[in-house]
């Protein structure tokens, strides 16, 4: 049995932020635009998610370029 990636905190952040953003009325941090991608309503609920301590993995990050070259 695998363990739950996302916990209920988070999924009940994302449900709100999800709603919102069908619904139209989510802005995004600093601009305050609203938003219109689908992909960018994800992610502002992940981070909001994370900020309120909810159990979400940890962000990706990419590998920088002088680290791939380093492997070769």
């Amino acid at each position: 049995m695998t363990a739950l990636r996302y916990g209920p905190k988070a999924k009940k952040k994302m449900k709100k932020v999800m709603h919102e953003y069908k619904e139209g009325t989510l802005k995004s941090g600093r601009s305050g635009k609203k938003v219109r991608s689908r992909k960018q309503a994800i992610a502002i609920g992940l981070s909001e998610a994370r900020r309120s301590g909810a159990k979400v993995p940890p962000k990706r990050t990419k590998r920088s370029s002088r680290s791939k070259r380093s492997k070769r």
